[in-house]
């Protein structure tokens, strides 16, 4: 069995060193880890053991704190318009350029603004067009 009180010794002077370790308690807080972060990750291998304390730590608070609000917004939306917004964006594309795949602009809009939903037709139009598989717009 582990030595109890060495262990808690070793915790209290963890946690008096890195106070964060047991969570990140303030914004300001996060950016200093990020920041030290970014040095730590010039030499990974020199400091693989504080990056592998310090990462989920970091992951934690923005999966809890700070991304909260962005990753309830990105869990509801529709994968297949979440993946129809991408192609736009990437391809830098209007709402016309979809007439081939989709029919006018106004029911891209409509799509877009979930007042329609994808077709079997439309996913397969886009999937060869921009050469991704249908599953990437089906949820």
């Amino acid at each position: 069995m582990l030595d109890i009180a060495v262990l808690d010794k070793a915790a209290a002077q963890l946690h008096q060193v890195m106070p964060w370790v047991s969570g990140i308690s303030s914004p300001e807080q996060y950016q200093e880890l990020i920041a030290t972060m970014g040095v730590l990750i010039e030499d990974y291998d020199a400091h693989q053991p504080l990056i592998d304390l310090m990462f989920p730590v970091i992951e934690r608070y923005e999966e809890a704190e700070q991304f909260s609000e962005f990753n309830q917004a990105i869990d509801k939306l529709d994968s297949g318009i979440a993946m129809l917004r991408f192609i736009i964006d990437q391809h830098k594309l209007t709402l016309s350029d979809f007439k081939n795949e989709i029919g006018a602009k106004s029911t891209v809009s409509m799509i877009l603004s979930v007042k329609r939903a994808l077709t079997i037709n439309h996913i397969k139009a886009l999937s060869a067009r921009f050469g991704v598989p249908a599953s990437l717009f089906i949820g």
